[in-house]
């Protein structure tokens, strides 16, 4: 009986082991799961809770390469840009725990935080050179936010920090762009991106930027063309569309050479997604009022609409960029400084918002613009450009 309960104890002791196994399992999460959470709490801009989450993977794997892209990218979201910097560091050797082949996020991050010009060009000729090792096969895709690592979108990576490095040395507050080097070292990187992504949009509007200022307009509206015709008659939620902010500078570009149906075009697409958005309605309103400006030039008309009817198009943008600005409590001062000087400009012409705009307009401000008189002008334009 003795040797039975012996048996007994062990068949228990080992039932209760398998228990307390399965317990342990349910109760803690595996590091891809944690890491899959993290990411959708990132994605929904929650980043209090991912954050918490990045610690957690890292409290259990110190050197987790995901687990320290995430949580840098959560630093930088919350405004702690030394955090961020030490944390996408730790991922570059010689550092203690860093991996061998390093992610070039972690350098594109660098270089969008350094404030050394020279510096932040080194990282990105870091990521370009992890990215151009990818695409030959040399090193291993290592991109841990999860985006699929295939050949059109490393392409599009080596671009996009070239384009970046093109940025720095046009930038007036460095040094770097009275450089005699300079345009020769812009058009070398835009040659380079295009070789990697032939007809990259945003090399092409850079390149059109860079045709601007030597004073080649012609070339530079080539570029435009080029880079507008690849998506222009995409449908507005079309995820092949280039991001927002990558078309409000195609709009800026467009106002450069005076080009204003496709300015319009453009902000058609982005106002179809975001009527909230501040710089659109400013561009728009900048827009008109070039418009107006030619239409008093030129006899009083543009596109058969009369300077006032134009002008009171720009007077509606403006006023209600100024209104969204004020409430979104929107961080560019430049731009609400600039929209109250073209108001104050259009006032000393007497042109008034429309009647409906300040009368009957719903909560953005823009609402009830059709059933005032001459407002359907604005609409007009758009759909005739």
């Amino acid at each position: 009986m003795g040797r039975t309960r012996t048996k007994s104890r062990k068949k228990a002791s080992v039932v209760s082991a398998k228990t307390s196994n399965i317990e342990e399992s349910k109760s803690e999460p595996t590091i891809a799961s944690l890491l899959e959470k993290a990411q959708s709490l990132l994605v929904e801009c929650d980043y209090d809770l991912a954050g918490r989450f990045s610690r957690r993977i890292l409290d259990r794997e110190p050197n987790n390469v995901q687990g320290k892209e995430l949580l840098g990218v959560v630093q930088l979201e919350t405004g702690d840009l030394e955090g961020a910097k030490v944390t996408f560091e730790s991922l570059l050797p010689p550092r203690a725990g860093a991996p061998l082949n390093p992610p070039p996020s972690a350098h594109l991050y660098l270089a969008q935080l350094s404030d050394d010009p020279h510096e932040a060009l080194e990282h990105y000729q870091a990521a370009v050179d992890i990215f151009n090792g990818q695409l030959k096969g040399k090193e291993r895709a290592t991109d841990s936010l999860g985006t699929d690592n295939d050949e059109k979108e490393l392409r599009q990576s080596v671009a996009r920090a070239l384009i970046g490095m093109v940025e720095i040395w046009m930038d007036p507050s460095y040094d770097l762009c009275f450089d005699p080097a300079a345009e020769k070292n812009c058009e070398d990187l835009l040659n380079l991106a295009l070789q990697a992504d032939p007809g990259n949009t945003e090399a092409l509007q850079t390149l059109a930027s860079v045709r601007l200022s030597q004073q080649r307009p012609d070339d530079a509206k080539t570029c435009l063309e080029q880079a507008w015709s690849q998506w222009k008659d995409l449908e507005p939620d079309d995820t092949r569309l280039p991001p927002i902010p990558s078309r409000l500078s195609l709009v800026k570009l467009f106002l450069e050479l005076e080009l204003f149906s496709p300015a319009l075009l453009v902000l058609q697409g982005v106002m179809a997604i975001d009527d909230q958005e501040v710089e659109a309605w400013y561009l728009e309103g900048w827009c008109f009022f070039l418009m107006a400006e030619h239409a008093r030039e030129s006899g009083g008309k543009l596109d058969e609409l009369t300077w006032e009817e134009l002008a009171r198009d720009a007077r509606d943008c403006l006023e209600t960029c100024q209104m969204l600005h004020v409430s979104q409590e929107h961080p560019d001062k430049p731009l609400l400084d600039h929209t109250r000087e073209l108001i104050g400009k259009l006032e000393a012409l007497g042109i008034q918002p429309s009647p409906d705009d300040t009368d009957n307009a719903g909560e953005d401000g823009w609402e009830d613009v059709d059933g005032s008189d001459g407002s359907e002008s604005g609409d007009e334009d758009v759909e005739m450009s």
